[in-house]
């Protein structure tokens, strides 16, 4: 069939926390979508069974499965060489998943998958603030650290298909350093993800008695939300939790700069709904830390894409590739 019948991709946003099924069609509109709870399912059996349910009635919105040509994938430590998600620290299914094959016979369609940083960055090449960009970093701040590495107009991926983990690189060493899921300890993720800006909350509260609007809340259950809340009423315990954190994403960029000389750092995810309070510690760590050949020339910017948006219509592109 040509792209007259099949009109449509699926595109999924796999993340630690919930997973987005939405269809997209040739000219990158996400037509309609839904969402389920990634950790309650404790099976990637059960995941897909859930994620096909959830399925069907966006199908059906579009004429059925015969409309489809095939459907991508972005998931944390997915594979885009061999389609399946190996040793992601962050979701309930251990060692290897072949999920792309697992969808493909459930569905019935072509089906691939790549990490889902690498898909936010490949939104944002075609549909976002990267367009017309060639050399970019995507840094997904969601559960996890993320990162989509684009050199040259074309997406790192290394011999074995895991390039690019930035999230994973050591920020603190020895065992200071807070354990990551990854099973290494002070990687860039523990300190700078929305579970990591939460726990860089508790311990302040902790180690400290200054008065914080944070002090109202049960410590365990302190959200990134949380501190993006009071940080905006100006609570200085907030305030001083972004600064930390987009303290070490700067110094951490100064170093990614360093083998790939981006023309700009891209977040997106939740934190960056704080806005300045963190993207300015991040541009001002980065120009004090950076190698003087790069000082002052990268971008520091916040995606124009719903978080959602940009990983959905990222893995889309998949879809369109391997349905040629």
């Amino acid at each position: 069939m040509n792209d007259t019948v099949k009109p449509y991709v699926i595109g999924v946003d796999l993340g630690g926390t919930n997973t987005v099924f939405g269809i997209v069609n040739q000219r990158g509109e996400v037509l309609c979508d839904n969402t389920i709870r990634t950790q309650e399912y404790a099976t990637a059996e059960a995941f897909v069974e859930a994620g096909v349910a959830c399925l069907q009635p966006l199908i059906e919105h579009v004429g059925g499965i015969a409309t489809i040509k095939a459907m991508g994938i972005g998931a944390p430590n997915g594979n885009y060489y061999s389609g399946a998600i190996e040793h992601a620290p962050n979701l309930p299914w251990k060692g290897i998943v072949p999920l792309a094959d697992m969808f493909s016979r459930a569905l019935g369609i072509p089906v691939a998958m790549t990490n889902d940083a690498n898909a936010a960055a490949m939104g944002e090449m075609i549909y976002g603030v990267a367009r017309g960009m060639k050399n970019f970093i995507v840094i997904t701040l969601g559960t996890g650290v993320g990162s989509g590495i684009v050199i040259n107009g074309q997406l790192v991926y290394g011999h074995d298909g895991f390039a690019g983990e930035l999230g994973h690189v050591t920020m603190v060493r020895g065992d200071e350093g807070r354990p990551c899921g990854c099973g290494r300890k002070g990687c860039l993720e523990t300190y700078c993800s929305a579970t990591g800006v939460a726990r860089t909350a508790r311990e302040i509260l902790a180690k400290t008695d200054r008065p914080s609007l944070l002090r109202e809340l049960d410590p365990e259950k302190i959200q990134s939300l949380d501190v993006s809340i009071a940080a905006g009423k100006g609570d200085a315990v907030a305030k001083e939790i972004f600064a930390f954190t987009g303290k070490m994403l700067g110094e951490a960029c100064a170093d990614f700069a360093a083998f790939s000389s981006p023309e700009a750092f891209i977040f997106f995810g939740g934190l960056t709904k704080a806005g300045d309070l963190l993207m300015k510690p991040i541009e001002e760590a980065y120009n004090a830390h950076v190698m003087g050949i790069f000082r002052n020339k990268a971008k520091f910017l916040v995606s124009g894409l719903m978080s959602s948006n940009a990983a959905v219509l990222g893995a889309s592109a998949l879809g369109w590739e391997i349905g040629e």
